[in-house]
């Protein structure tokens, strides 16, 4: 369909439509939109994907995306840093921060063991945790809380990060299955995320 439009648009649309969950029809009126707008607005998005990906890199401590390291979190002296919360995903992350209901610090592991699509511990970023919590800056933390995602992977990422992690004697605690069993963090409600974290128990 794209190929109607001639050799610009046609790209547009081609690109737009390799984005997660962008279909072609999708794409088609991603990239009208974008060419209709002022040259301005236009010059202002192409800006900001170029310099979101030139700029954001993991952040040295807790592995989240951030333009500076440490990151808000990990810099942030208010949070309480003797309870570190493990999720996925940084959009995990951004789900907790909407309840209000977590102050402690987070550990962004970018994905979760899944042997069927070749993911291993070693892919993950559970070694910079392990390293983290046996260096000075975490000999005050009392409980790790695992906050994967309530599905198979999510699941096998939460058992493995709890044997690896008894040797340390630190508390550790997964949250509770008020989120739905095979869904998200990301597209789960504030108030159900409230509960899973008051519900967690101990692994």
């Amino acid at each position: 369909m794209s190929h109607v439009y001639g050799g610009y648009v046609s790209r547009l649309i081609e690109e737009l439509g390799r984005l997660p969950g962008i279909g072609g029809k999708s794409a088609q009126r991603l990239a009208f939109h974008i060419l209709h707008l002022p040259t301005e607005k236009a010059e202002n998005l192409a800006n900001a994907i170029l310099e979101a990906r030139r700029g954001v890199r993991y952040c040295s401590v807790c592995c989240n995306l951030t333009d500076a390291d440490p990151c808000l979190f990990c810099a942030n002296i208010k949070r309480d840093a003797k309870t570190i919360m493990v999720v996925e995903d940084p959009r995990d992350l951004a789900a907790y921060e909407r309840t209000g209901e977590f102050h402690g610090l987070y550990h962004v592991l970018h994905g979760a063991i899944s042997p069927m699509h070749g993911v291993g511990p070693n892919d993950l970023t559970m070694a910079a945790l392990l390293k983290r919590l046996q260096s000075d800056s975490c000999k005050d933390v009392q409980e790790i809380i695992i906050a994967t995602n309530p599905n198979v992977e999510g699941e096998a990422t939460a058992l493995y990060l709890a044997k690896i992690l008894k040797p340390l004697e630190i508390k550790v605690t997964r949250i509770a299955h008020g989120v739905p069993v095979g869904g998200d963090l990301e597209f789960v409600d504030e108030v159900t995320l409230s509960r899973a974290l008051e519900g967690r128990r101990t692994l």
